[in-house]
């Protein structure tokens, strides 16, 4: 699934993105670790891996997103 990056904090490499329907969904370090990324800015695009439902959802993977 695709996100828009809305946050990021390097220090913690956690942060959030915005789904396309403009729900905000976090991440932590070892999503962001598993994509091997070093860096994330507002706005870009990325894929994202999600497991669970509802409030139990969470991100498991975030790379950049490529055509």
């Amino acid at each position: 699934m695709q996100a828009t990056s809305y946050t990021y904090d390097p220090e913690t490499r956690s942060g959030s993105v915005l789904l396309d329907d403009g729900t905000p969904v976090p991440f932590d370090a070892p999503a962001f670790d598993a994509g091997g990324l070093r860096l994330l800015r507002p706005g870009q695009r990325v894929r994202i891996e999600v497991e669970g439902e509802g409030d139990a959802r969470r991100i498991t993977l975030i790379t950049l997103a490529t055509l």
